[in-house]
């Protein structure tokens, strides 16, 4: 006799059911990217149900994201693709794949009537292996400057070669390298401000020394100034009303009426008066700055910058070295931002004001430009991965092969490891190797080539010593990766596989879905 114990609406999937329903969805989302992977990858659309927006991407982290699902497996693959943009920035795309192929392989294992806990033992062996040969691979040119450089430069070719950027990668790539060594070994990207701009063409984007802000000046305020002082602050600068919601004021003739007004001039100029008093030569605002006062601080030879967003304000502070007021009392104890020349500038049809020779020498600002708004927003993704990912690098600086060349030598050694493990756990460490293999079999089916042809070719490459050989994209052939330059970094590859096995081990391990009861919406 069954009793069920869960209110109604409350479903439970146990054993079989609840397994193959994870199986399920972690497949069916690492199909929807796989074409997504590599140079040759292919792009999606992605329109907003509410307003119609689109968005066309290859960038798994942002395909992911923006997919609304109802699979609980499916959410973990989503997670750990989450986990990778924020912890190196690319590499979204591999790892969702390489958990759904490490889930396919069990799958087979589990119809085989092997159990999961065996087989995550197994996956458990073959990620150590992979993970201990992958260390061995690694070249470490961080104490050369000119080699690491070289480095940094073929890794975000790398990275952007699967990206919108793949015709100017080798523009784009000294731009990211250059932005990121600005930074001397900071992995602080906020000092990286990177400005959207349609018009022109993807090569007319270049990276400018110093701070942009997408704002103007005010109108009566000088253009330029040398030797800058600025004071950034977020105060109200509006006629000073009566600022509580439904105070009235009566007034028994008009004459009172302009005392009152005359008493608001008075409390806004003695504002000004103080913050005159800081002895600035600029004055940047996050709110509005009316007439009136923008007026008085003109008049006294202060650059007045409004409405300059929160956002505008914190990086602002940021990079000029000063502090954000609300209160001008103490002049003392506020510091003010420094910067040599504030100017305004032209991109495009739009004036921008420029912030020249800022106390933090390291920012800098990258105008990217485009002949749409998707792909001027496309482009600030592939640039942004490029810039996370030569970011980590600088930390730890080493690097491995690309073009599925670290992967097929993790298989290889992971089958090495495969012959000294007995029981049924070989089987699950054979079926992690195959797992990685599949990564260059994808890279080569998105391009169009006999996947099988080369992956064979290139695993027999590897086994007769040639350790660099990999996918050449461009010709459909074994190629050197060493002498192509197609190198990534050591950390994205490891995270790849550690992620992935993690997230493969956690899903295997579901025996019982619950879920609860959806909650009712009362009437009222």
């Amino acid at each position: 006799m069954s009793v069920n114990i869960f209110s109604e609406e409350a479903t439970e999937e146990r054993a079989e059911s609840a397994r193959l329903s994870s199986f399920v969805g972690a497949l069916a989302l690492g199909d929807l990217v796989k074409s997504t992977l590599g140079p040759k990858g292919m792009n999606k659309i992605l329109q907003s149900a509410s307003n119609g927006d689109i968005n066309v991407t290859n960038d798994g982290a942002t395909i992911l994201k923006s997919i609304q699902l109802d699979n609980a497996a499916a959410k973990i693959l989503v997670n750990i693709s989450k986990v990778q943009d924020d912890e190196v920035g690319d590499g979204t795309t591999s790892v969702c794949v390489l958990a759904a192929e490490m889930l396919r392989e069990a799958e087979k294992l589990v119809n085989a009537k092997i159990h999961p806990q065996t087989i995550v033992e197994g996956y458990r062996i073959g990620s150590s292996a992979a993970l201990a040969a992958l260390q061995n691979a690694a070249v470490d040119n961080g104490a050369n400057p000119a080699k690491f450089r070289e480095d940094l430069f073929n890794i975000a070719r790398t990275t952007l070669s699967s990206k919108v950027l793949s015709q100017d990668k080798d523009y784009f790539a000294n731009l990211a390298v250059d932005a990121v060594l600005r930074l001397q070994g900071s992995t602080d990207l906020e000092r990286i401000q990177i400005i959207k701009k349609v018009g022109g063409k993807l090569t007319d984007s270049y990276l400018d020394e110093g701070f942009i802000l997408d704002k103007q000046i005010a109108t009566n305020s000088p253009k330029r100034l040398e030797g800058a002082k600025i004071l950034i602050a977020n105060t109200s600068m509006d006629t000073d009303k009566i600022k509580i919601f439904g105070a009235r004021v009566k007034v028994d003739g008009t004459g009172k009426l302009a005392e009152l007004e005359r008493a608001e001039k008075e409390k806004m100029k003695a504002k000004v008066d103080a913050i005159a008093a800081h002895g600035v030569t600029c004055f940047v605002n996050r709110q509005l700055v009316y007439n009136y006062p923008e007026s008085l601080l003109s008049d006294k030879g202060i650059m007045v910058i409004e409405h300059a967003d929160f956002e505008g304000v914190e990086r602002l502070s940021l990079v000029t070295g000063g502090e954000i007021a609300s209160t001008f009392d103490r002049p003392d104890l506020v510091k003010l931002g420094r910067c040599d020349i504030i100017e305004e500038v032209m991109i495009g049809e739009d004036k921008l004001i420029k912030f020249s020779g800022v106390a933090a020498g390291q920012a800098c600002t990258v105008v990217l430009r485009g002949s749409t708004t998707q792909m001027v927003d496309e482009a600030e993704r592939s640039l942004h991965d490029a810039l996370s990912v030569i970011s980590q690098t600088v930390k730890e600086t080493r690097i491995v092969l690309g073009g599925g060349c670290s992967e097929m030598l993790m298989s290889n050694a992971v089958e090495e490891a495969a012959r000294t493990v007995s029981g049924k756990k070989a089987i699950a460490v054979e079926s992690f190797a195959r797992a990685l293999r599949q990564i260059p079999t994808i890279l080569a089916d998105n391009a169009g080539y006999d996947s099988s042809d080369l992956t064979s070719q290139l695993r027999a490459a590897h086994f007769n010593g040639k350790k660099d050989a990999g996918l050449d994209m461009n010709n459909g052939v074994i190629a050197s990766m060493r002498d192509l330059g197609i190198t990534e970094s050591y950390k994205l590859k490891r995270q790849v596989v550690l992620s992935a096995s993690e997230a493969a081990e956690m899903i295997l391990r579901v025996d019982t879905i619950l879920r609860a009861t959806p909650r009712k919406r009362e009437a009222h």
